[in-house]
């Protein structure tokens, strides 16, 4: 068994995934849009190449994801995604990358628990938490 993050996004899934995979180093493995899925028809026209399902492996893990169709998105609450690295520097690339443009509810920092951790909302709206042990 596997346990996987899948992410949803209010139509920018495509440019979110890039990003990720810029920036966690990951490999996307599929990309599929709404164009030619039995949903094409129940969408507008402008949501048809919106992403309906991406695969990205990082390291062994995979993070999936899709645009919800229109009406359906909520805000994420509730989790985060969580990165636990080994390294200190790579944790703060890591929290200057993703953070930017998105909401720091902790900056990175040294805790009792860890050398490096943060906890922020990216530019797309998903909660991450970095720990560094």
């Amino acid at each position: 068994m596997e346990l996987n993050p899948y992410l949803y996004f209010n139509g920018n899934c495509e440019v979110a995934f890039k990003f990720y995979e810029q920036h966690l180093g990951g490999k996307i493995e599929a990309v599929h849009t709404y164009a030619g899925s039995p949903m094409e028809n129940q969408l507008p026209p402008e949501w048809r190449d919106k992403v309906m399902h991406v695969r990205m492996k990082v390291g062994t893990t995979v993070l999936m994801g899709s645009d919800a169709p229109e009406g359906r998105y909520r805000t994420p609450q509730g989790f985060s995604v969580s990165l636990n690295l080994k390294d200190a520097a790579e944790a703060d690339r890591l929290f200057e990358a993703l953070s930017k443009n998105g909401t720091v509810s902790m900056p990175i920092q040294k805790t009792f628990w860890a050398t490096r951790f943060a906890m922020f909302t990216d530019q797309f709206g998903i909660p991450w938490m970095i720990n560094c042990e």
